[in-house]
């Protein structure tokens, strides 16, 4: 930015030698590009409009600017800003947040929930600013959903800063910029608030402008009020002088400073101590902000703050429906109410809403954030259960529109789990059921078009046995992809908990209990990887690897060759093992997790397992049945080169145990969907690993 291609072409030799040399493979090319580069420079590349900027003129619009109609059919003045000023029209700023939709949501919960109590209604515009448990909430970084202070680094920046009045969330909407983060303000103003350096005033007479800021210059008000203070500025002239810095032209700036000069000799200021602070004053205008839009932007912070410490749940439950059509958003906003300790109810037909609504201290899903289900046949769900609840697949396609629901959505509310309390009967039933229940559903339809009753009036039943088609019952895979394929995330389980009493071998604690270890020593720890951020550097590439096992989360990083030896397994919903250094991080506080190696668990169970051990009664070991297990474990015999286990079938008979050993052509390959499938056919209790 700010460098044209000839300047650029004089300071990179490497791209000046492509463009002179013949000799360079691409040098035809090149020169080619570049010769079309050198034509569309300082062209207009597009056209926009602001995101909230309104014109509004005293006549005919069309009086004062040429406009042109914008893809979404809306008018847009062909002049930009500054020519928009020039010709004497004024630009206004509307803001439209949806923050405030939200705080609106969550007050109507709040205050049908205080109606229900006797209490009042709750009125946003009165609560306390110094609520001390909000305070310490901000202060320990605990601000996901808080509006704008939910960033990695502003979570960061309230740490260092702890904010302890509402003055300090104004300076912090306000500090956290690139301007004041690069200049080295921010680190002032925190150490000046902690006491770690003294609060200076550039002149005696500035405290009572500069005491909320600790002698910070932070505010484009400040700069007018020094100029009042110190050189006898009107308040017209102040906010003039404050344009002049921000715009930052020379020429006008030169007539301040002899303005500034001569108002300040009047008041007694030295002559050396006023330039000084016109120089400061100047230094810090360019990072000023507005301090009445930081303050407006700093109450709707604190606002939100209040309610997610007060009434978690509400506010939670309408962060969840403002977002609901961002499923990474809903992941992301699922993952806070866990950790906040709000137990989130399952999507369910007859009771769930079309948004997340609170429910006493919980959450109930909003059938609107499942993928593929829209608001119409959500509408008719809600409509047809007015009549009762749906006692089963049969009930629920009777009685909805299936012409708003169609097969695609009823799938997505199985595997969502939203029918799972109908009837009792699990997933891999209702599905195959599925099919039946919505032809049975349409016969109905027809048979009631077409007038045809029983002697009672009824209409006719085309299915008088309601009977859900026998299935083995997903296994704990397929249950949560369903889930995660619909709604974003695992939400009746985790894909750990399967490993959990294996996992217990290799890693001594789970996440929430870890500890640093002494320089130089490793520990292993293991979790499902959540996501994973590449950094390429002048150093090579670092991997940042996020792995959670439900108790708690935490980020591991991955240097140079070990990220190259194992970057093939870090891939999100992969369980891993890591071996890894864990240190105090003194910056961001928590542990800092190093990783010198990782593998997965296939890979631990295969170095580690003797033998796979099946308990079976008589009958299942009836001759029969053997050609049927032969069978299952023929799919996970060794290949060549992997390493293979024994196996051993425990015969169980009255109070007679008998242990078969299986010969060398039954030795197979322990991977994982040969021990679900074992658990499946047989039983979870029929497997036993021996290490």
């Amino acid at each position: 930015p700010g460098i044209t291609l000839e300047e650029a072409r004089k300071e990179e030799a490497q791209l000046n030698d492509l463009l002179s040399n013949p000799s360079e493979r691409d040098f035809e090319d090149a020169n080619e590009i570049w010769s079309m580069a050198l034509t569309l420079e300082g062209l207009t590349r597009g056209v926009g409009k602001h995101a909230g900027g309104v014109l509004i003129a005293p006549g005919k619009l069309t009086d004062f600017t040429a406009v042109y109609c914008d893809e979404d059919g809306k008018w847009v003045s062909q002049l930009d800003k500054d020519d928009v000023e020039s010709v004497g029209l004024v630009k206004f700023d509307f803001l439209g947040l949806r923050t405030l939709t939200i705080i609106d949501w969550a007050l109507v919960d709040i205050n049908a929930k205080r109606k229900a109590l006797g209490q009042e209604p709750l009125n946003i515009d009165k609560i306390p600013l110094d609520d001390k448990k909000t305070y310490q909430m901000l202060q320990e970084g605990k601000t996901t959903a808080v509006f704008q202070l939910e960033s990695r680094g502003m979570k960061e920046l309230l740490k260092k800063l702890k904010p302890s009045t509402f003055e300090d969330i104004i300076a912090l909407v306000a500090l956290y910029r690139p301007g004041p983060l690069e200049s080295g303000m921010v680190d002032d103003f925190i150490n000046r608030k902690h006491g770690r350096a003294d609060v200076a005033y550039p002149h005696p007479d500035l405290e009572p402008v500069l005491v909320n800021t600790y002698g910070v210059i932070l505010y484009q008000e400040q700069v007018m009020q020094i100029a009042q203070v110190l050189a006898n500025y009107s308040l017209g002239g102040a906010d003039m002088l404050r344009r002049a810095m921000g715009k930052k032209k020379p020429e006008e700036m030169a007539k301040e400073r002899v303005k500034f000069m001569e108002g300040s000799s009047q008041r007694g200021v030295d002559a050396n101590q006023a330039g000084g602070i016109f120089d400061l004053m100047e230094k810090f205008a360019g990072y000023g902000f507005n301090k009445s839009h930081s303050a407006a932007y700093a109450l709707v912070s604190y606002q939100t703050a209040w309610l997610k410490q007060k009434y978690p749940a509400e506010f939670m439950a309408a962060v969840l429906s403002a977002e609901m059509h961002n499923t990474d958003s809903v992941v992301h906003f699922i993952e806070e109410c866990r950790t906040m300790g709000i137990p989130l109810v399952s999507p369910d037909v007859n009771n769930s809403q079309y948004k997340f609504v609170p429910l006493k201290e919980t959450i109930v899903y909003g059938l609107g954030a499942i993928k593929g289900v829209g608001e119409g046949p959500i509408e008719s769900i809600i409509q047809a259960r007015k009549e009762g609840p749906f006692k089963d697949i049969f009930d629920f396609c009777r009685r909805i529109d299936l012409k708003k629901a169609n097969k695609r959505t009823l799938e997505g509310l199985i595997r969502a789990g939203a029918m799972d309390k109908m009837s009792g009967v699990h997933r891999a039933s209702i599905m195959a059921t599925l099919t039946e229940a919505v032809k049975a559903a349409e016969q109905q339809n027809r048979n009631q078009s077409a007038g045809m009753m029983d002697l009672f009036g009824d209409v006719v039943e085309a299915t008088p046995n309601n009977q859900y088609t026998p299935m083995l019952e997903w296994t704990d895979d397929e249950r949560l992809q369903g889930e995660k394929d619909t709604l974003g995330l695992y939400l009746t389980g985790h894909p750990i908990d399967q490993h959990y009493d294996e996992l217990k071998r290799y890693v001594a604690c789970k996440l929430c209990d870890l500890q640093a270890t002494r320089r130089g020593q490793t520990q292993v720890i293991t979790g499902l990887v959540m996501d994973v951020r590449i950094f390429k550097g002048p150093r090579g590439t670092r991997a940042v690897v996020l792995l959670d096992d439900r108790s708690g989360r935490i980020e591991a990083s991955f240097f140079g060759e070990i990220y190259e030896q194992v970057k093939h397994i870090l891939i999100v919903d992969n369980v891993i093992l890591v071996e890894a250094e864990v240190s105090p991080d003194d910056f961001k506080g928590g542990l800092r997790v190093t990783a010198k190696k990782a593998y997965t668990l296939m890979d631990a169970r295969v170095n580690s397992l003797r033998t796979l051990e099946l308990c079976l009664n008589l009958s299942q070991l009836a001759a029969p049945a053997i050609p049927d297990l032969r069978q299952l474990i023929a799919k996970h015999l060794p290949t060549s080169g992997q390493k293979s286990v024994n196996l051993h079938l425990r015969c169980q008979h009255s109070s007679a145990t008998a242990v078969l050993q299986c010969g060398d052509n039954w030795r197979v390959y322990p991977h994982d969907d040969l021990l679900k499938r074992l658990k499946q056919v047989y039983g979870s209790a029929s497997l036993r690993l021996v290490y």
